[in-house]
């Protein structure tokens, strides 16, 4: 009989956490009031990077009367204006469990990637375990191909307020009766995965939704 995890906390920063004494000094925590552009320049003419999603919580590293700048997850500066964004008061510190939540973060350098069943290739088509077995892959960590077989590996987490950035998350696909997707946690209460109803990978927030069919964590 599957399990069902019951929504208890989230985590503050998809690759940081907001704690005294605990690695280098990211910035301040943010989080947008309502879906938010992040742009390459503080500019609203220039290349757009991300939109965040309305509530979603950011790095802001400094700022002008107009922009904030914001920490990216592959390390760079995007800009977002000031009156999207929310300042709260935690400062943010780089997290000591840096290898999967790198993994994690890399994943948002995909999206777009077309869902293809069976697919491995992380630029031009691939599945969701096929997704999560090659940035696990990349920072040296060899996984199953299929989410069934990846949900027996690695250790549990059994409690949603344990999860941390990186950690894969495991859904029950009633059709087939088996595990039969998979992601990886962000952080925030979002999580980054190949979806087909997504038509290729993009992020999803762990809602009551998915929470029903969540299944399996593992570290």
């Amino acid at each position: 009989m599957k399990k069902v995890f019951i929504w208890l906390s989230i985590v503050i920063s998809t690759h940081a956490v907001a704690a005294e004494g605990q690695g280098r000094v990211l910035g301040n925590l943010g989080q947008a009031l309502e879906n938010t552009r992040i742009y390459a320049s503080p500019n609203t003419k220039s290349h757009v990077y991300y939109t965040a999603k309305q509530y979603q919580y950011l790095i802001v590293s400094s700022y002008t009367e107009t922009y904030h700048k914001v920490v990216m997850s592959n390390g760079i500066y995007g800009y977002a204006r000031v009156s999207k964004v929310a300042m709260l008061p935690q400062v943010v510190r780089q997290s000591n469990n840096t290898s999967r939540a790198t993994a994690a973060r890399k994943g948002l350098n995909y999206i777009g990637t077309p869902y293809v069943w069976g697919g491995d290739n992380i630029t031009s088509g691939i599945d969701c375990s096929g997704f999560v077995k090659k940035l696990y892959g990349d920072i040296g960590i060899n996984l199953p191909r299929t989410a069934a077989e990846q949900a027996k590996v690695g250790t549990p987490i059994t409690r949603l307020e344990d999860l941390k950035a990186g950690d894969r998350l495991y859904f029950w696909e009633k059709k087939r009766a088996t595990i039969g997707h998979t992601g990886l946690y962000l952080g925030n209460g979002y999580f980054v995965h190949s979806s087909r109803g997504h038509n290729g990978v993009n992020t999803d927030r762990l809602t009551e939704k998915w929470q029903k069919i969540l299944v399996a964590a593992r570290r």
